[in-house]
């Protein structure tokens, strides 16, 4: 369960440092927003290697499902944009996705 704490702190990190970027780049904020997004892709960084995993490949791929469950309640709260219904069936499908990649090789080791 730590795991997905670890997925979700990192999600946001990774994705407030590319927002900063957005906002310099795509807003017309200033381009001193590069520096706290920096500092926010450094921590997603360091949060990732949290997750417990024996394989760093494998630890992306199932951080793939809940960074985009993260992106959507980052769309929602921060850009004040309501996900879709579809948006949210299609995160759902890939927090599945996420849960078979994670806990895949505890059911495959003999």
């Amino acid at each position: 369960m730590l795991n997905y704490f670890w997925f979700f702190l990192a999600a946001v990190f990774e994705i407030a440092g590319c927002y900063a970027f957005w906002m310099w780049l795509r807003m017309g904020k200033s381009a001193w927003w590069v520096v706290p997004g920096l500092f926010s892709l450094l921590l997603f960084a360091l949060l990732l290697t949290r997750v417990e995993a024996a394989y760093a490949g494998r630890a992306y791929a199932a951080y793939g499902g809940i960074y985009i469950v993260t992106s959507l309640l980052w769309l929602g709260v921060i850009e004040k944009a309501r996900p879709l219904s579809s948006d949210w069936l299609g995160a759902a499908l890939c927090v599945i996705g996420a849960l078979i990649i994670l806990l895949g090789p505890r059911f495959s080791q003999p």
